[in-house]
């Protein structure tokens, strides 16, 4: 599908039930956001959702912040992912963004491989089957108006106090939820059921408890 993040469908599913619109906005290079997009693919093949994905940037938040030396290099090359996928979606559709995104994901999350990103986006570019050209929008800004865009409209539904992922279920988003592993069956639904039922409640905003325990990738 190609529609845009701030219009609601109302898909039918194969049983009658209306598909819930979802949007995902994610950044290829945090951990966190990976385990949630494992969690919401898992939720996507047993609920009826209307599942659309979308890029965000770590570099973009962070842009003007006092930031660590080595954070702040790691935000440099984030840049590379975010564009790469955005030139492929304004090139080939919306449809190979989640591809992109897991070939991506696979190797830099559960490979290891951040230290070899323009090895990482030209494998998956290949294994998508997309132009191999498109690697030279890694260190292009031509798109970054496009990618800033996107970043915005997650910004715009949850505020600039957040990072990535964000998950907006009928045009009501938040940041989150962080989750580490990745539910799976019956506690991925259980997840999903709730933070539908919390996006109907007009004033909810906000849950939190300090993370002890970092990402546990499959």
């Amino acid at each position: 599908m190609t529609t845009t993040a701030d219009a609601p469908t109302q898909e039918t599913a194969p049983d009658g039930e209306r598909a819930v619109r979802a949007d995902f906005w994610f950044d290829p290079m945090c951990p966190w956001a990976w385990m949630t997009s494992r969690w919401m693919t898992e939720v996507a093949e047993h609920r009826p959702v209307d599942l659309h994905w979308h890029v965000m940037s770590l570099s973009v938040l962070n842009e003007g912040r006092d930031l660590p030396d080595g954070y702040r290099q790691l935000m440099d090359q984030a840049w590379r992912p975010v564009r790469v996928i955005t030139a492929a979606r304004l090139a080939h559709g919306e449809d190979v963004v989640k591809p992109l995104y897991d070939a991506i994901g696979t190797r830099l999350h559960p490979g290891g491989r951040k230290d070899d990103l323009r090895a990482v986006l030209a494998e998956s570019l290949a294994e998508v089957g997309l132009p191999a050209e498109l690697l030279d929008a890694a260190d292009d800004d031509a798109h970054d108006e496009e990618l800033r865009a996107s970043h915005q409209r997650a910004i715009d539904l949850v505020g600039d106090e957040v990072g990535t992922p964000v998950v907006a279920v009928e045009g009501v988003a938040y940041f989150g939820p962080v989750v580490t592993p990745a539910p799976r069956g019956e506690d991925a639904l259980r997840l999903w059921d709730g933070l539908v039922l919390m996006t109907q409640v007009p004033g909810f905003y906000e849950l939190k408890r300090t993370r002890t325990q970092g990402p546990v990738l499959d």
